[in-house]
């Protein structure tokens, strides 16, 4: 199993002195949380409200207008506190063009995040209310990832990822992953440098969490995690996790988990962001349903998550101000409400899938750090662990390292402990989706890819195609659209399937027809795409646009299968 083809590639200790090195010059600025709060880094503040069981509250904004990004900053937190409720921290949303190093972004491809030019605008946001700033997304794990680490630590920023992210999000045009290891492992070593604890952050979800089938190698992935970061690196690791958590029991369990390993202070636990499908009104129920789960964990037995409250026009379109509000309104009163829910919740289901979550992580790491050694990576190189890790994939990992029984017949090639919840919501999914569908369009051949790295909606699609007997072909994943031409060129699929998520509908769509891809193209997400010239903070709809320009749009999972019955209807008439 050779990882590494190149040759001379950079040695992990020489990157870290390098960052170390960076720590003469880069020291962590001041900052208005940190003085607010009267402590030295959101890790000791953390720990503090752990011993008091206090249930903290995290928030993400970002909006592409830096303006109303910093007004949100102030407004957010003194609305909530006119109302007697703490906001403690924002994760504040960079767009993905930021992860090109800042020479080069101008002409990157640009989302819909927020975009700060300078070390300047890191440090007048972060500074515009006492509130922790959490610069998670685009930060490590890319090219960029010094830069802007040097910028979070300006701006007086004590958490900072996400190395989630390194594992799986791809840049479209800019995906050399040598430069991104060698940019995280020199930002690594500048944040251990610190003379107070900053916390790296990871997003499970954001990494491999959301490829695998078993929580148990979720919570392998922690322990290898902190085996590189804390205890090679010397920096403090703050996981996160709770996007594909939907199972009440599982989620409950999982953090359950993470206290028996003293996996703690986490930085939040990220809102059931799948669990939005309907209404607003619908999702209020979703939103309760976690929050209640999230708070009773941390009042219980706290391990330092913040509850995140998202929005529940999320799924939707970027929620307003007012929005963000009151969905952190919402979430101070079921965090008062939940303690009162503590002596109904019967501990030993929670406690049993927990051991087994446990007792596999354990078995998971120790396999994956012992399968990196006999496939002769250097354990003293942390560049060599992660380039590993990176280009090993969350399914190999897991089926040759995961703690289940092998069974090829599995999704992930064995039997999950403790089987992740996606797998069923999928499930769910593709049931609701194929209601009244045609049964059979076998015959079919669909090439499914994203356009970005939000893979469950690819998932899903696969999922449905596959029941419909339709012979499915991957794309990929964040896949340039130069690259998905030449495999359609290859392949020759009757139809390509897009999933989309970060603004970029309409361009990836006349980018894929430039590059010569003939055969009929659905598209369906989140079809949205922020105007040229704009600096507008919100995205508008472009699926007329795309319908108007010979897209064949799905708003929804349930349009797939007629658009392809009708599909394949015109293609016999033909």
């Amino acid at each position: 199993m050779g990882f590494f083809a190149e040759q001379g590639l950079p040695h992990g200790r020489d990157l870290l002195a390098e960052g170390r090195a960076l720590a003469r010059d880069w020291r962590l600025g001041p900052s208005a949380f940190l003085r607010h709060v009267a402590a030295t880094s959101e890790h000791e503040f953390k720990l503090a409200r752990m011993a008091d069981r206090r249930v903290m509250q995290h928030a993400q904004i970002g909006y592409r207008d830096v303006a109303k990004s910093t007004r949100a900053y102030a407004e957010i937190w003194e609305a909530c506190a006119a109302k007697g409720v703490t906001v403690d921290r924002y994760g504040l949303c960079l767009d993905w063009s930021m992860a090109v190093p800042r020479a080069r972004r101008k002409g990157a491809q640009q989302g819909t995040g927020m975009i700060l030019p300078g070390v300047e605008d890191f440090v007048r946001l972060a500074n515009a209310a006492p509130v922790a700033a959490h610069f998670g997304d685009f930060v490590l794990g890319f090219p960029a990832a010094v830069e802007n680490t040097q910028a979070a630590l300006a701006a007086g920023s004590t958490a900072i990822g996400n190395l989630g992210q390194y594992f799986t999000f791809r840049i479209p045009g800019h995906d050399d992953d040598i430069a991104a290891t060698t940019q995280t492992v020199r930002a690594l070593g500048l944040i251990a440098a610190q003379p107070v604890k900053v916390m790296v952050q990871s997003n499970l979800d954001d990494g491999f969490a959301a490829q695998f089938t078993d929580l148990a190698s979720c919570l392998g992935m922690v322990l290898v995690e902190r085996h590189i970061v804390t205890g090679m690196i010397g920096a403090e690791i703050g996981h996160c996790y709770g996007h594909h958590f939907s199972d009440p029991l599982a989620r409950l369990a999982f953090q359950r988990a993470l206290a028996q390993l003293d996996a703690a202070p986490g930085t939040m636990i990220y809102g059931n962001t799948t669990a939005y499908r309907g209404s607003p009104p619908a999702n209020f129920a979703s939103l309760a349903n976690y929050l209640l789960v999230d708070a009773a964990g941390q009042a219980s037995q706290p391990t330092g998550h913040a509850i995140n409250a998202v929005p529940v026009t999320e799924n939707e379109r970027i929620p307003e101000i007012e929005e963000v509000i009151e969905a952190q309104l919402f979430a101070g009163r079921m965090a008062e409400l939940a303690p009162g829910w503590l002596a109904m919740i019967d501990p030993g289901p929670v406690d049993a899938l927990a051991a087994r979550i446990v007792d596999g992580g354990r078995a998971f790491a120790a396999a994956t750090l012992r399968g990196l050694e006999e496939a002769g990576v250097d354990m003293t190189c942390a560049f060599q662990m992660l380039l590993a890790l990176r280009r090993m994939g969350a399914r190999r990992l897991e089926a040759a390292f995961g703690a289940g029984v092998t069974d090829p017949a599995a999704p992930g090639g064995r039997r999950p402990v403790a089987p992740a919840t996606i797998l069923s919501e999928l499930a769910e999914m593709a049931d609701h989706a194929l209601r009244g569908a045609p049964a059979d369009l076998s015959g079919l051949r669909v090439m499914v890819a994203t356009s970005d790295v939000h893979e469950h909606g690819k998932m899903l699609v696969e999922e449905i195609l596959r029941r419909l007997g339709v012979t499915v072909l991957d794309g990929g994943v964040s896949t340039d659209p130069a690259i998905l031409a030449l495999r359609v060129q290859e392949a020759k699929p009757d139809a390509v399937a897009i999933s989309t998520y970060n603004g970029i509908a309409l361009d990836y769509f006349k980018a894929l027809r430039r590059h010569g891809v003939a055969v009929p193209i659905l598209i369906g997400g989140r079809l949205n795409q922020i105007p040229d010239g704009s600096n507008s903070s919100l995205p508008v709809d472009v699926g007329t646009r795309l319908a108007e320009a010979g897209a064949l749009v799905c708003r929804e999972a349930a349009d797939l299968a007629p658009t392809l019955a009708a599909l394949r209807g015109a293609r016999r008439k033909g």
